[in-house]
C-alpha cells in the first residue's frame, strides 16, 4: 500500500506543477483537475479517509448551500465512481519496478529556446508563433511563443533585442518518449493584401496571411 501511495503521490506532484505553470488551455486545465480530484479521493479510499463529494467541475460541495437529496445522490456517484476506479486498478499488472523508475526520473521537463535572429525577406511586420510538434501525431503539444518581427528586420519591441527567450515548461516523461519533436516556427505576414500594392489609403492595411513554416528537431 505505501507503494501505490508513493506512485499516486508522484501523479499529483507532476499534475499540480503543470496546473501552476498556467500554460494549460482551457479545455486541458479542467481535464487535468478533474484526473487530480478523482486520484485523491481514489487515494482516501484505499487509506481508509473520508470521502469528500465534489460537482461536475470538481469543485468540494457545501453541505450548507446544497440539497440533503442532492448531496445523497453525489455521494451515491462517487462512491460508483470509485468502486470502478479500484476494480480498474486491480487489473493491471503493473510491475513493481515502475514506481522506482519514477523516483530516479525527474517528473518533469523544460525545453528552453534563445530566439538570437530571424531571417527572412518579407517587406512588412511579420509574427513568429513557435511551439512544439509531434510529426508523427501530427498535433501541436504546447502553447504558442509570439515574437512580434518589423519590416526593417528587428523586433517590434526594440528592447527586446537579443532578449527573446522562451521555455517550454511541463515535459513530461510521456512526450520525451516520443520518437521526434520538432520545434516549428509558423509566419504571418501583417500588412497589404498584395505586397505589389502601393501604401495609399485606398488599399487595405494590417492584414493577417499566412507566409511560410520552418522546423528543427529539437528532441
Amino acid at each position: 500500500q505505501f507503494q501505490q501511495v508513493q506512485s499516486m503521490m508522484y501523479d499529483l506532484m507532476e499534475w499540480r506543477s503543470q496546473l501552476l505553470s498556467g500554460t494549460l488551455p482551457k479545455d486541458e486545465l479542467k481535464e487535468l483537475k478533474q484526473k487530480v480530484t478523482s486520484k485523491i479521493d481514489y487515494g482516501n479510499k484505499i487509506l481508509e479517509l473520508d470521502l469528500t463529494v465534489r460537482d461536475e467541475d470538481g469543485n468540494i460541495l457545501d453541505p450548507d448551500e446544497t440539497s440533503v437529496i442532492s448531496l445523497f445522490h453525489a455521494h451515491e456517484e462517487a462512491t460508483n465512481k470509485i468502486t470502478e476506479r479500484i476494480k480498474e486498478e486491480m487489473s493491471k499488472d503493473q510491475p513493481d519496478f515502475a514506481s522506482y523508475s519514477r523516483m530516479s526520473s525527474s517528473p518533469t521537463h523544460s525545453l528552453y529556446v534563445f530566439v538570437r535572429n530571424f531571417v527572412c525577406r518579407i517587406g512588412e511586420d511579420a509574427e513568429l508563433f513557435m511551439s512544439l510538434y509531434d510529426p508523427l501525431k501530427s498535433t501541436i503539444i504546447s502553447e504558442n511563443y509570439l515574437v512580434r518581427w518589423g519590416s526593417r528586420g528587428f523586433p517590434k519591441e526594440i528592447d527586446m533585442l537579443n532578449n527573446l527567450k522562451v521555455v517550454f515548461t511541463d515535459l513530461g516523461n510521456k512526450d520525451l518518449s516520443r520518437d521526434k519533436i520538432y520545434l516549428v516556427c509558423q509566419i504571418v505576414r501583417v500588412g497589404r493584401m498584395d505586397l505589389r500594392d502601393s501604401n495609399s489609403k485606398k488599399y487595405t492595411q494590417g492584414l493577417r496571411r499566412p507566409f511560410g513554416v520552418a522546423g528543427n528537431c529539437c528532441l
